[in-house]
């Protein structure tokens, strides 16, 4: 598994005008390649009329699936510009459709591959890009007075904390780097004189919006 890795935010549609050719861009969050495939032709069976739905996604830890389609545009001015946009952004598991409705004006090669690129580049940006990352469930239970100390710490640290109980103690409810847990409890520890007793849940993974 990916200690980390990005992706978009959610799943979004933006669109652009250049020169009266409409420009949509929908994004999606994609887990196989039947899934991207079956997105892409939702999408041109939502836009028939429209003159060109090109595509492009990359799947896997590593980007191993990588696949760009023209649609009938000059050949490299779609589909391969629009896959390139989201690599560069270093994007896992995203697939890319852009319809395009023609203005009236022919843009030429360079014309086309600035739009469809920035089509995705601007749809990227509207939607935010999260970072995931492989972390440890940790309940961490303590006493009442000790609360605003850890409270404070966490803050500090900026650790995520999904969800705090107020019972007869107080049990903060953390997700913690995999690799900074044994850290992590040390810390507390040494922090509450020994008062906070720790349980580990699920490792999971946790996302967070990337500010840029």
């Amino acid at each position: 598994m990916l200690a980390t890795y990005r992706t978009i935010q959610s799943d979004s549609i933006h669109e652009t005008e250049i020169k009266k050719s409409r420009f949509i861009c929908h994004l999606k969050r994609i887990t196989s390649e039947a899934e991207a495939k079956e997105f892409i032709n939702q999408i041109k069976k939502e836009h028939w009329k429209a003159n060109h739905n090109c595509s492009a996604f990359v799947l896997g830890e590593q980007n191993e699936i990588q696949r760009s389609s023209d649609d009938g545009e000059p050949s490299g001015t779609a589909g391969v510009p629009m896959l390139e946009v989201l690599k560069k952004n270093n994007l896992i598991n995203v697939c890319a459709v852009v319809t395009r409705y023609f203005g009236g004006t022919k843009l030429g090669a360079g014309g086309l591959i600035r739009a469809y690129s920035g089509a995705v580049a601007n749809g990227i940006a509207e939607t935010g890009i999260v970072e995931g990352r492989l972390q440890q469930e940790i309940s961490v239970t303590i006493p009442y007075n000790h609360w605003g100390k850890l409270e404070k710490f966490l803050e500090t640290q900026k650790i995520v904390v999904k969800d705090t109980l107020f019972t007869h103690e107080v049990t903060a409810i953390c997700f913690v780097d995999e690799d900074q847990v044994a850290n992590f409890e040390a810390q507390v520890t040494d922090l509450l004189s020994g008062q906070a007793t720790f349980v580990a849940g699920e490792t999971s993974y946790s996302e967070q919006l990337i500010e840029e």
